[in-house]
């Protein structure tokens, strides 16, 4: 099969397009023909040694979390799914068992081919329903779960005001639109090239990125682009009784924003607790969750999609169809 390979620790100009055996499915695993995926930051950072002290990574290396496709072969003890099935979810590189703390974690092959293995028993894989088109279905895992442990954490009232920092990528754009559904006011980071769409998304107002230009006042902060080490800024935004969320790593300590009149939350849904696969594809097939895609490439060219992910500005998620 062809896929995207890392053959050693680098950055993602050293990944190749190359030839590999397809994964075959033991117990408990499906094999899919991916027909989409889309990139997340583990498929740069993983394999370019961030996490090297943390779990050792086996190479060849094929990225690729998120993922669309139809299931090829079934393996044993497998009865949710059947060959022919159209599915979608999210699983990360196998040498992270230990790291994913989960009881049924989302485990894969890497989805940048033209076929992985998966876990069947995980709540991170779903059928995908006949309304959700396969780019839709790869862009979604994780932007989708993320976006909704967000808004259940943020609890956010009608009428409250939320600063959205990193507002133009893949989670940023999917989060806003619910947080001004929720009938929050959302003031939103952005490059002036993407204000239109923002504002089409349902914030009220954009500013740029300079700290300077933050408000003050809000209720809430949404950060997911900033490291959560380098908060204060967006700390100074928020009243006193206020609330700071956060997706980034390191995991953020009170201390580091210097307020503790603020309520800080590390979000990070390991386990599925604000809502599953099959949750994520049902509101997205009733239009109520979407994904904006920015730039689609084919398998051939997504070398040049890792590449463009962590070497320029992005505006919502790159799609890779297979």
């Amino acid at each position: 099969m062809k896929a995207i390979v890392a053959t050693d620790y680098g950055p993602p100009e050293t990944y190749t397009v190359a030839e590999l055996p397809a994964p075959r499915p033991g117990p408990g695993q499906i094999q899919v023909r991916i027909a989409a995926a889309s990139i997340n930051p583990l498929d740069v950072r993983l394999p370019g040694g961030e996490f090297r002290d943390v779990v050792s990574l086996d190479f060849p290396h094929v990225p690729g979390n998120d993922f669309s496709g139809t299931v090829s072969e079934v393996g044993p003890g497998v009865t949710a799914y059947r060959v022919g099935d159209a599915v979608f979810g999210q699983a990360v590189p196998r040498v992270m068992r230990t790291v994913v703390g989960s009881t049924r974690p989302s485990l894969g092959t890497g989805a940048l081919a033209e076929y992985a293995v998966f876990e069947a028993d995980t709540p991170f894989l779903a059928h995908r329903p006949a309304g959700l088109d396969v780019e839709q279905a790869a862009a979604l895992p994780t932007v989708g779960l993320t976006a909704r442990a967000l808004l259940a954490t943020a609890q956010v009232r009608p009428g409250e005001t939320v600063l959205v920092v990193g507002a133009t990528g893949g989670v940023g754009t999917t989060v806003t639109p619910l947080l001004a559904a929720a009938g929050a006011r959302v003031i939103a980071t952005s490059t002036p090239a993407d204000a239109d769409l923002l504002r089409s998304l349902g914030a009220a107002e954009t500013i740029g990125y300079a700290e300077s230009e933050y408000p003050s006042g809000v209720d809430v902060a949404v950060n997911v682009a900033l490291p959560s080490d380098r908060l204060a800024g967006v700390a100074r935004a928020v009243r006193p009784g206020g609330r700071l969320l956060t997706i980034t790593l390191p995991v953020p300590r009170q201390e580091w924003i210097g307020r503790d009149d603020v309520t800080l939350h590390f979000v990070l849904d390991v386990n599925g607790t604000f809502g599953d696969m099959r949750e994520v594809g049902e509101l997205a097939a009733r239009g109520e969750l979407a994904a904006t895609i920015g730039r689609r490439y084919s398998l051939d060219e997504g070398v040049r999609a890792c590449v463009d992910f962590a070497r320029r500005h992005n505006t919502g998620k790159l799609v890779v169809t297979v």
